[in-house]
């Protein structure tokens, strides 16, 4: 019998998702935010880079600003007010001390419980598919992070910054994983991700021949349906949980 999710928990106030690119939430886990949003908890977003490399048929310098302010109303739909963003080169961001240090200032910033990223492992569910480097720096970088921010002698220049250590973060939430053990009932926060994934329309249309609409809504449900064989027929979405 294949393995139930267990439910995420709901002890925590405060989350920071940490990605790459705009569209990385919006492609499932912008619908447990909403989720988490209406029960009365906030979320900040930030994100290593613009997106600049992402739409083949668009010049990074005409495709940065169009897809922060894609992110921005991607973000404003499913009720995010903060968006943050690094300027870390898409496509070329590495895993090392300054992304961990940049990851680590905005922790101690901004003082999560929780923090979200994406899929850091070396493929997506089933194995079928590579992930991309910038995907496996980001989501490894925020584990690490987690750590960092909570300890005054790494990074001591955040301190003399104003930085105070945070050592608050009780569970990290990786999205995408193939490893997934816990999951979110998100089936009131669906039309707000369709919406909020559809918020990428200039990068959609790059992608696909599909109607964008039909695209994004077929995406998320069937992600969310495929959750719910593993989570009481409950549609949802899915985390490996970390707990600290």
């Amino acid at each position: 019998m294949t393995n139930q999710f267990a439910e995420m928990p709901t002890d925590w106030r405060r989350a920071l998702a940490i990605v790459a690119h705009p569209d990385d939430l919006e492609y499932g886990a912008s619908a447990a935010v909403a989720t988490w949003i209406d029960g009365g908890r906030a979320c900040v977003y930030l994100l290593a880079s613009v997106g600049e490399a992402g739409i083949d048929t668009m010049p990074p310098a005409e495709a940065g600003p169009l897809r922060e302010r894609e992110q921005w109303a991607s973000a404003a739909a499913v009720g995010v007010t903060t968006v943050e963003f690094l300027g870390h080169r898409d496509g070329v961001i590495e895993y090392g001390t300054g992304l961990r240090r940049d990851f680590a200032a905005a922790i101690r910033r901004h003082r999560p419980e929780l923090v979200l990223t994406l899929n850091h492992h070396d493929t997506w569910a089933g194995g079928a598919f590579w992930n991309t480097p910038d995907h496996r720096a980001v989501g490894r970088a925020a584990l690490d992070a987690v750590a960092d921010a909570g300890n005054r002698w790494i990074f001591p220049e955040l301190v003399e910054d104003g930085l105070l250590p945070w050592d608050g973060v009780r569970y990290v939430a990786v999205a995408g994983s193939p490893h997934a053990t816990h999951a979110v009932d998100a089936s009131d926060g669906l039309d707000r991700a369709v919406k909020s994934l559809l918020a990428h329309r200039t990068y959609i249309e790059a992608l696909t021949k599909e109607d964008p609409e039909a695209y994004c809504r077929n995406f998320l449900e069937g992600n969310m349906a495929a959750v719910a064989e593993r989570f009481g027929g409950r549609p949802g979405v899915s985390f490996e949980l970390f707990r600290r």
